[in-house]
This record gives structure tokens, sequence and C-alpha cells, in this order.
């Protein structure tokens, strides 16, 4: 996330000063590049790991900031949200057994941080998106407590000017509004990066957005989204639309977002990039600039670029240009930031590897791909990579549309293949690591399909919060024994830990999937609801899906018993029988707690909302399962 004191601009004065410093460091890169200060013929990759810390039940540990005082190291770093935690693998040759060289690192930073972990009795995932996230955990009181997080929020609510709303359409829908940028963190990934020289970025970072979509589509970790299926990676339309500051308008104006894949090839150097984005996007945040760039490079030495770099970390391109300082000579990388956190090291590595080896062997095979596919085409591969992963159909180089499955295990990973080869790349790690993908691919086994498998597998056991956290318990136990995701087993509803973690609060098991009326409907259509659905209460609530009352199975009998002798218009409001200002709770209330309201109230269904809003129901017949789950408990004590 970069400088972690970096605060928001929000006087006038602050932006310009920002501004020119901004200003003067792209001034100052173009004129590195034609005195040519920017390292070359050097070729390094290296890694970011994003990770999930979690409880003993499997839900989200907000411990990231005693976690780091343990570790006290300087690779691990905060992220936004205190059950996230990164950590920054140091840089490697790409040659020889770099990738073996990188799973060790890998290995040996996370087992540091489990060690740290265990000892605040949480746990380390890897995923794209935690299962067990829920919507009451993206509170604000759960960020991470650094100031340029609180600025960035700022920014972009200032920017935004209203709530952001999501819609992402799969398997299930989701259409979910939240006040704040912290449904970001609901997000982890493996971001890759690649050493460049400035000569040919253009041509190469033209090859990163080429691969994207099959490197995407082979490694996707992401479809379950608060216990919704949604896309195979919904990472990408959930980070889009958490930080899109664009506002709906009556008129076909042109607006990008800030998280994008980009609109066209680049046809020159990296100050495309960095020229393009900031003359299309606000300054978000302000540091200190407290060098002078020109003065610097007079001297022979390679400026910070503090303003460029602030910036550049407020624009979130999946592949994403950087500028950076490394023994005292600047360089130029690409990173990479589709690939998801997980299902495993292995597979992370492969992941890599495929792409490392599809960047050199493209770069090699090709002069200029942006002559052979237009942009719009390669945008689509990557949305299309997103939502249905191996079962996308790409537009391909030829011209031809091939299915992503064949297209990867028939060409790019031979090319990929070759591309290792020619760096030297070690056989048998070649061999390894792209034996990996190829077994994922050609089982179609990647994370996300292992995680819809295990949802299938676990269908009509348990309740769904319980099988969201056999999800998370199965991804850990798998991770810690090191194979591949195409080895996995599918997860098991015991490994869990049992129901109970999983009806600790309300919304945990409450009733998302409600029929509704409005005041004015008739209660004759009520009647015939509660007939059809065989359900007993139902919430009425208005346009904007606030609840204004509640109707019972009760109050319609009375209704009907008190005027069964007279002729009467069936066509009355529901507003005659339901009930005004029913007793409602939170989503994060405890089921002890709601136990306690519905005794004392004397109600078998207790509504549950935020800000006024219906999000769902508890009824008299869920306490009845949990009293099934103990009875059985207790029974099976006595055998």
């Amino acid at each position: 996330m970069g400088d972690l004191t970096a605060g928001e601009a929000t006087g006038t004065e602050e932006r310009r000063r920002f501004t020119k410093c901004l200003l003067d460091d792209v001034r100052a890169l173009e004129m590195m590049l034609d005195q040519g200060m920017i390292e070359t013929g050097i070729r390094r990759i290296g890694a970011e790991q994003e990770v999930f810390l979690v409880n003993k039940t499997w839900h989200p540990a907000p411990k990231a900031m005693e976690v780091l005082q343990d570790l006290s190291h300087p690779d691990f770093t905060t992220e936004l949200a205190r059950f996230n935690l990164e950590f920054n693998l140091p840089p490697l040759d790409f040659s020889s057994d770099c990738l073996s060289r990188l799973e060790k690192q890998l290995i040996g930073h996370l087992q540091l941080l489990r060690e740290a972990a265990a000892r605040q009795e949480v746990e380390v995932v890897l995923t794209g998106i935690l299962p067990t996230l829920a919507k009451s955990d993206l509170d604000l009181a759960n960020m991470s407590p650094q100031p340029r997080y609180r600025a960035l929020n700022e920014a972009l609510k200032q920017l935004k000017g209203t709530d952001y709303e999501f819609r992402i359409v799969g398997a299930d829908d989701l259409i979910v509004r939240h006040d704040s940028v912290m449904l970001e963190s609901c997000n982890t990934s493996f971001q890759v990066h690649f050493q460049v020289s400035p000569s040919e970025f253009a041509h190469l970072y033209n090859i990163a957005q080429l691969v994207t979509a099959p490197l995407l589509a082979a490694s996707t970790n992401s479809p379950i989204l608060f216990g919704k299926r949604l896309w195979r990676e919904t990472r990408i339309a959930l980070f889009q639309q958490s930080i899109d500051t664009r506002q709906v308008t009556s008129h076909l104006r042109e607006a990008r977002a800030r998280v994008h894949f980009g609109e066209r090839w680049i046809r020159e150097s990296v100050l495309e990039i960095f020229r393009e984005d900031i003359a299309r996007y606000k300054v978000l945040l302000a540091g200190e600039c407290n060098e002078d760039p020109f003065e610097i490079i007079s001297q022979g030495q390679p400026p910070k670029l503090n303003a460029l770099c602030l910036h550049n970390g407020t624009i979130y391109r999946w592949n994403r240009p950087c500028y950076g300082v490394t023994d005292g000579k600047a360089h130029l990388r690409i990173e990479n930031r589709v690939i998801p956190a997980g299902p495993s090291v292995l597979d992370a590595v492969a992941n890599a590897a495929f792409y490392f080896g599809m960047m050199i062997s493209f770069s090699s095979e090709y002069k200029d791909v942006s002559k052979l596919v237009d942009f719009s085409e390669v945008a689509n591969n990557f949305l299309t990579a997103a939502r249905s992963g191996l079962g996308a159909q790409f537009t391909w180089l030829d011209g031809k549309i091939h299915p992503a499955q064949k297209l990867i295990c028939e060409q790019l990973i031979p090319m990929a293949r070759q591309g290792l080869l020619h760096r030297n790349i070690d056989p048998a790690e070649v061999d390894r690591y792209l034996g990996v993908l190829q077994a994922r691919v050609e089982s179609c086994q990647t994370g996300s399909q292992w995680l819809l498998d295990s949802l299938v597998h676990m269908k009509g056991k348990g309740v769904r919060g319980e099988r969201l956290a056999a999800l998370t318990a199965a991804s850990v136990n798998r991770q810690k024994e090191g194979l591949p995701v195409s080895e996995w087993e599918p997860a098991r509803l015991e490994e869990a830990g049992g129901w109970k973690p999983n009806y600790m609060r309300v919304e945990q098991f409450m009733t998302t999937d409600l029929y509704t009326v409005s005041k004015e409907d008739t209660i004759d259509l009520v009647a015939n609801m509660m007939n059809w659905e065989r359900i007993r209460h139902i919430p009425v609530e208005d346009n904007e899906h606030r609840l204004v009352g509640l109707i019972s199975y009760r109050s319609l009998l009375k209704y009907f018993g008190d005027h069964l002798s007279r002729s009467e218009d069936q066509t009355i409001p529901v507003t005659r029988i339901m009930k005004d200002k029913p007793i409602t709770v939170p989503p994060e209330t405890s089921t002890v707690e709601a136990m306690a309201v519905m005794e004392k109230h004397q109600i078998g269904c207790l509504p549950v909302v935020r800000k006024g809003r219906l999000l769902g129901v508890v009824t008299e017949r869920d306490f009845m399962d949990i009293a099934r789950e103990l009875l059985e408990q207790k029974l099976r004590e006595k055998e």
C-alpha cells in the first residue's frame, strides 16, 4: 500500500504543492530515461503475498497489529484491514534455480508468520476471498490504524459522494451497499514483479496485458463472497467496484475507474502510463516532498520519486508499472496483480512460472503483439477469464476463438516452458512447476472449482455458515500439507469444528431469501404466500427495503376469524393487520441475546436490520434446529 504516513490532500494549497512535486518527478524520470540512468540488461523477479488471519472458528481475526509486533520483521507489513497482512519477498535474479528459491522464500516467510500467529491464537490462510468473511467484519473499527488508510477512505468517499453499491452476477446475485473502502479488504493476492529495461518496457508491458487472461483463467481462487457464488475470480469485479469513484450521470460521458485493465496498447515508454494517470486521476493522498529530484540527478544519483510512486499507488491497473531504487540503482518493473492468494504455495509458484515463461517466450517470438490483435479483444479476454475461469473462450493472435483450457495446455504451457529454458532455468524446476499447472488445468480443478465442488459435496449438510467454515478450515489444513490444489480432496463438513461456532451470531444462520410485501398489498395475497411457501411470518418493507412492519400467521388467522361471518372486500391492505415497528436486531447480535429478546417479547420471528433496512429474519424454527443439534450431541455422548 506504499507510504503508510501519507495523508489526504485536503487543502487547495496542499494539493497544488503535491501536484508540483508529482510533475517534477515525471520530468525527472524523463530526464533519467534520456540519460540512461535506469538499470538495463538485468532481469529480476519478486513477489508480494497477502494473507488472511482467522480465529479458531475460522472467521476473520483482527489481530494483524499484534502479529506484526510479535514478528518485528521488515518484510511484513499491514494491509487495509486488521485481519489481513502482507509480506514482501527479496528480489531474485531470473536464472537457474530462482523458482525453487522463490518457493523456499514463501515457505520460510509463511512459517515465521504462522508461528507468530499461533502465539496470538490465530491461523493464516491463503485465499483470494475468505469464505467466512461477513459484511459486519468490514466495519471501520477493523481498518488498520495507519494514517494512509483513513486518508484514502476519506478521499475516495469525498470523490464518490455516496455509498458504494456493488452488483455482481454469477450463479447467485450479489447486490449490496457499503459506506467505506473496506470492501477492498475482502481481496488478497499474490503479486509478482518482473524487472524490465526501459527500451523494452512498451513491448513487455503489452505482452503482460496479452497473457493476463490465460494466467487468470488458470489460477482463479475467489468464487464466493458473503456465501454467494459469483465469478470464478470475484476479486476482479469486487476490487473495481470497491475503489470506483465514478458517479451515475444522465449523459454518456466517458469515465474510467481507478481500478482498470487499460484502454489501449502502449506505444513507446512507461511515461505514457504515468502521464495518462496524472492527467486522468485526481490526487488523493499527499506525502512529504523533501527531495529535489533534479539536484539528485545532477549528482549522478537516482531520486526516490516519492510523489510519483505515491500517486501511482492510488491507481490500480491490473498490470501496474513500478519505479524503484535498489542498491543505488533505479529500475522499472511490471507488477502483475491478478493472481489470487493460494490455494497453496506450490500453486502460487506454478502460476508465477507460467507468467514469467510466457513473458520471455512471447517477447522473443513476437516483435509487436499489438499489431496482431485489437486491444478490445484482449480486455474482453480478461473479463471473460474472471467470470468463467477455464470455461472462458479467448480471441487469440490468430484471430480465432479458442477454449481457455485447450489454448493453455496445447500452446501456452509449451511456450512458457520454452521461455523458461531460454533463460537457463533448471529443467527440473521447469518440469516441476509447469507440471503442477498442467495437472490443474487438465483436471479443471482450480482453487475456485475446488471450493465450488466442495460446496456441492456438502450440500444438504449443516447450515451455510458451517459449510463456509469447513471450506476455510480445509484450505488451511491442505495448505499445510503442501500438495497442489489438483490433488486436494473435497472439504468435509466436520472440518468446520462442529455447528456451535456457526451459530454464535444471527447473521451466520438468518434466512436472507425472503418473501416480503408492501403496505399497499392485500391480505389475500399474504394468505396465499404463507400457504404456498409454508411460512409463518412475512415482513413488510418499502421500496428502499426499509422494514415498516411484520405480519404473522397468527394475526392473519385472528383477522379471518373475526370477519368469518362478514362479506367483506378481500382487497384490504396489509396495514390492517401488520405489526408496526416490530422488534429487530442488528446482524452481529449474539444468538443468546436474540433468544432472550424473542422470549422477553414472546415473538416467533425476529427481523435483522441494518440502518433500518431488512437483511434477514430469525425464527423459532431456526432455534429448533439448534435444539436438535444439541439433543443429538447429548445422545451421542451417552452412547
